[in-house]
């Protein structure tokens, strides 16, 4: 690109994301490579193919059948799990229907937003053609739409459902409209989407198609003058041009106004400078035959919108179908639209290579010209020999090129073109340019970036970890910082997650060769913050957060304006053995290690983990008490400094941890020994006055029980410490304390702090004498909902006394334990992955560092689960959907005492519902537990097992019963609550039935007849 700069006149979009595939190519890179190779991607087969495709062995090895086809790989398969479809509805499903879906989310992925989280207003545009599966597969296989109602029937196969189905699983709420054009409908999709972007309806536009005429080796029969080729090649513009070849593809582009996409940061790969669509009308020779007229007006049309002389334009991908007709008035078209003005304009066509898309041609032969504007390359053009000798080549601007060439400049810009003509006569045209360089940012990133991966099940998740790893590989010069960002905002957090933190490109390609299957699933954790108590501080804890971390920094560096001695200096500078000594003092330990549990629960709130609930462990719940809102900071500081100055004065304690049950410890103290601490089952923690202790721990240890001096200098917790309360009383009383806005648990209860105990002075002064409920607290947490318990401070004392908290519950840490790892911030980066990992709700933007541009990265890797419908041979088309059977499988009668008979008829109710679900949902292994709507049950198929249910059973039910039981067992219980109970004619009790029928005999028919009144 020159230094010459094109003035934007606001109507420019910019193309940001990019998703294909196409016969040969399973992806716009692929795709490339193919275009450059001009290797032929048209797939040849034999008779034997086409028999075994359905077709007719005579008409199979006919001389004028052509067994030729742009195949496209893979349309049997689809990821029905990510999009919640059961597998009886995806196989139902249009497979054109399921690529673009799957396209779709590739292509926001690839343009770096995340489906199903894009607050804006995105639009989608996308066309489709005829559902050939629905004839030559669903028609042809009797039994394949049994259990399918006409509106299901509908959803599944009507075209005019492509777009709104985008819309809705990507969760995308602008415009959102089918486009149909024939085979100009997809270029038509975009030139719609550029409409509605200046228009202001959408912020965001997905536009495309896609084409999928199945079976694909099916092949055509040849007829002189048809539109088909008769050797099995297009030849566009060739002499020997006389008709096309067909082929399947999809193609989708995301668009953004060039502004905006400039402003965000967007990769641009090309930019839309304007576009134009109109019809022939009558002034042509038929309905399906191209008009010179309309083609000349569409393409000036277009070149007025853009704003640019066609003199300027160097490469024009063509419409191109190689047919005798079509092929010259086209090029007639071209030059009296064009002109001879300007350098030479290298043309070009797609079908050439993979054949004709029909509504999906458009959108194939904008990603070819938006890759070559991208790369600067002309691309060359496949089977040219000699010129149509009814175009006159040499005397226009055109030129043919069998080979890859790079692109001249020209001293701009470089510019391109192209066409898509519809039979019907819609003809749409559109100028492109290639995308304005990068503005110059200033550096950005962390010194440890986090890489967020995330999918459906384990093995998308491996094989994406597998994909980045060799995308990095092959982008050595990637930066980092975009990389992570990317993925961190731009990709659908799955529930199987997994993270990389690193430092460089090479770091992270050696973390991503480890990546492993995650052990739980990520949910919706709330955290719970741990503050530690004494014991857990360290010279130099929080130094790296301290450096790095400007929410970390500021509240340090307002406790070090607050208290009377230098905390920086303590922590961060001097000489680390003799501020170890100092740190050791209660006056200077609870002060510090406050400030520093303070400052990192800031840091981790400031990323968006505000705490559901907290706990601390004695000094640790002044933290949580000041978290919550019971007293402001500096309140706080002040009181923890007194409390310490008056324990520092003390005389002095030790304390002494016991494996054993509180239960066992007891007995075992003298008058002057107290239990601190309750912190497990059998681990308890015992204060009082040195000698009594000392004699203690030996009097155990003679025991085998084993026990551990703690550092400390005071007799923590004990009635040592009445002299503290004695003159900390006033200082608490004088305090206005504020009941707590965020819940955490009491030391003294081991349950939820009370309102009235958190504002109560003497709720504190029995917090310094009484023993820290710690085990109990623990269990009241564990007992709430699925959470990640995060030690919010230095050490891990407080997650080695969890332990193991279950699936539900995550134990993580927020500094380093100093004996293994002493980077603050690798370990920061690692405990915010690992968060994310187990579904807490991080804040990346608020992580993230600096301006960063969104960047190409491989996208989501689709499940190939095959979901297909094979016809079968020598059936004709179906008569149509069949009515739903209704299945009664026992007789019933109103609810009544069950006894025994309850519990067998609730297992007979449970396999008729198993057994409906089974059916309708199409699934073999349903369970009791399988929630309706995670195996990808909707409304419509919710209202029809409500209905088998109701008919196999004779209760009524709620037409939303599965939204509040969806679950088998959960409804069979509400099915049991609306009055079911079967009778069990082989399960009677023989006596009981010989009584009954004993009595009728007796009866006259008046008296049973009497008696069924009574019983009425």
């Amino acid at each position: 690109m020159t230094a010459e700069q094109t003035e934007q006149t606001g109507l420019e979009i910019a193309v940001v994301g990019m998703a294909g595939r196409f016969p040969g190519a399973d992806s716009v890179g692929q795709f490339w490579d193919n275009v450059l190779d001009g290797g032929e991607q048209v797939s040849s087969f034999t008779p034997d193919d086409a028999i075994a495709a359905g077709v007719a062995p005579d008409l199979a090895r006919h001389s004028d059948y052509r067994h030729v086809h742009g195949v496209l790989d893979g349309v049997e398969y689809f990821d029905n799990v990510l999009f919640g479809y059961t597998p009886r509805d995806a196989a139902l499903l249009d497979p054109q229907q399921r690529i673009f879906l799957e396209c779709a989310w590739a292509a926001m992925e690839d343009a770096g937003y995340a489906p199903r989280t894009e607050g804006a207003p995105v639009g989608v545009y996308a066309s489709v053609s005829q559902n050939a599966y629905l004839l030559t597969h669903l028609l042809r296989s009797p039994g394949a739409l049994d259990h399918t109602s006409p509106q299901e029937f509908l959803l599944a196969t009507e075209k005019d459902m492509l777009s709104a189905r985008v819309s809705y699983h990507l969760d995308l709420r602008g415009p959102s409209m089918s486009v149909q054009a024939s085979c100009a409908s997809s270029l038509v999709s975009v030139h719609m989407a550029c409409q509605a972007l200046l228009a202001g309806e959408c912020e965001m536009a997905l536009a495309g198609g896609v084409t999928v005429h199945v079976p694909q080796h099916e092949g055509y029969m040849y007829a002189a003058g048809s539109v088909f080729s008769s050797t099995g090649r297009c030849l566009p513009f060739d002499a020997g041009a006389d008709g096309t070849v067909f082929g399947n593809g999809v193609g989708v582009v995301v668009l953004k106004p060039l502004a905006d996409a400039l402003a965000d940061h967007d990769t641009i790969h090309a930019v839309i400078l304007g576009s134009a669509v109109n019809n022939d009308g009558a002034r042509r020779m038929s309905f399906t035959a191209p008009g010179v007229d309309g083609q000349v007006t569409v393409i000036r049309a277009a070149h007025r919108v853009a704003g640019v002389d066609p003199s300027t334009i160097t490469y024009m991908e063509t419409h191109g179908t190689g047919t005798s007709l079509g092929d010259p008035i086209e090029f007639e078209a071209l030059t009296e639209a064009f002109g001879h003005d300007g350098p030479p304009c290298t043309f070009g066509t797609l079908k050439a290579q993979i054949g004709h898309l029909s509504g999906a041609a458009g959108i194939a032969g904008l990603i070819k010209t938006v890759l070559a504007l991208k790369h600067g390359v002309l691309p060359p053009s496949r089977h040219f020999t000699r010129p149509n000798p009814d175009i006159d080549l040499d005397s226009s601007r055109f030129r043919l090129s069998t080979e890859a060439t790079p692109w001249p400049e020209y001293g701009r810009r470089r510019r391109a073109a192209i066409s898509s003509f519809g039979i019907g006569g819609t003809n749409a045209h559109m100028v492109l340019e290639e995308p304005p360089a990068p503005s110059p940012r200033s550096p950005g990133g962390r010194k440890q970036e986090v890489l967020t991966l995330s999918a459906r099940e384990d093995e998308p998740l491996l094989e994406l970890a597998a994909r980045l790893r060799e995308h990095l590989k092959a982008h050595p010069e990637a930066d980092l910082a975009d990389v992570a960002a990317t993925l961190q905002s731009g990709r659908t957090p799955q529930r199987r997650r997994a993270t990389v933190a690193c430092a460089d490109i090479d770091s992270a390609i050696d973390a991503l060769a480890a990546v492993r299957p995650p052990t739980v699933d990520a949910r919706d954790r709330g955290v719970v913050f741990m503050f530690p108590g004494q014991g857990a501080q360290r010279v130099g804890m929080g130094r790296e957060l301290y450096e790095t971390e400007e929410t970390f920094r500021t509240w340090i560096d307002a406790a070090d304006e607050r208290l009377d001695f230098d905390l920086r200096g303590l922590l961060y500078a001097g000489d680390p053995a003799e501020n170890a000594q100092t740190l050791a003092r209660t006056s200077y330990t609870q002060p510090a290690l406050f400030a520093v549990e303070h400052a990192l629960a800031r840091l981790w709130m400031e990323l968006g983990l505000v705490p559901r609930a907290m706990i601390g462990h004695s000094l640790g719940e002044y933290v949580a008490a000041t978290i919550a809102g019971c007293f402001d900071f500096a309140t706080a500081l002040d009181l923890v400094a007194e409390r310490a100055r008056l324990m520092q004065d003390q005389p002095p304690g030790a304390m002494l941890t016991v494996n054993l049950p509180v239960d066992e410890v007891l007995p075992a103290l003298g008058a002057d020994i107290a239990v601190a601490a309750v912190n497990g089952p059998a681990l308890c923690v015992v204060s009082g006055p040195v000698p009594a202790v000392a004699a203690l721990e030996e009097r155990l240890r003679s025991d085998g029980v084993t026990c551990r001096r703690l550092r400390t200098s005071h007799a923590f917790h004990s009635p040592m410490m009445e002299g503290v309360a004695a003159l900390f009383v006033s200082r608490l009383r004088a305090t206005a304390f504020r009941p707590p806005e965020i819940p955490f648990v009491s030391n003294l209860t081991g349950d939820w702090i009370r309102p009235e105990e958190a504002v109560d002075p003497e709720y504190w002064i029995r917090h310094l004498l009484a023993p820290v409920r710690f085990h109990d607290g623990v269990g009241r947490l564990l007992s709430g909902p699925a959470s990640v318990l995060l030690e919010v401070g230095p050490g891990a004392t407080l997650r080695s006394l969890v332990g193991k908290a279950g699936d539900d519950h995550v134990v993580l840490g927020g500094l380093p334990d100093p004996e293994r790892e002493a980077d603050d911030g690798a370990y920061l980066a690692r405990t915010v992955g690992r968060l994310w990992e187990v579904g807490a709700p991080v804040d990346w933007s608020r992580w993230r560092r600096g301006t960063w541009s969104r960047v190409p990265l491989p996208t989501y890797p689709f499940r190939r689960l095959r979901h297909w419908v094979d016809p079968v041979p020598g059936t004709g088309l179906a008569p149509g959907i069949a009515a739903e059977e209704t299945h009664v499988a026992q007789e019933v009668r109103p609810h009544a005492d069950t006894g025994q008979a309850g519990a067998t008829a609730s297992a007979g109710l449970s396999e008729n519902v198993l057994r409906v679900w089974r059916e309708l949902l199409g699934i073999d292994d349903v369970g009791l537990d399988d929630n309706f709507f995670e195996l990808g049950g909707h409304s419509l198929l919710a209202v029809r097992i409500v209905a088998r249910v109701a008919d196999a059973t004779g209760v009524e039910l709620p037409a939303d019963a599965l939204y509040a039981a969806p679950t088998p067992r959960e409804l069979v219980a509400l099915t049991e609550q609306h009055g079911f109970l079967p009778v069990e004619d082989d399960r009677q009790d023989p006596k009981l039935m010989a009584r009954m029928i004993a009595e009728i005999a007796e009866m006259s028919p008046e008296e049973v007849e009497d008696r069924l009144r009574e019983e009425a």
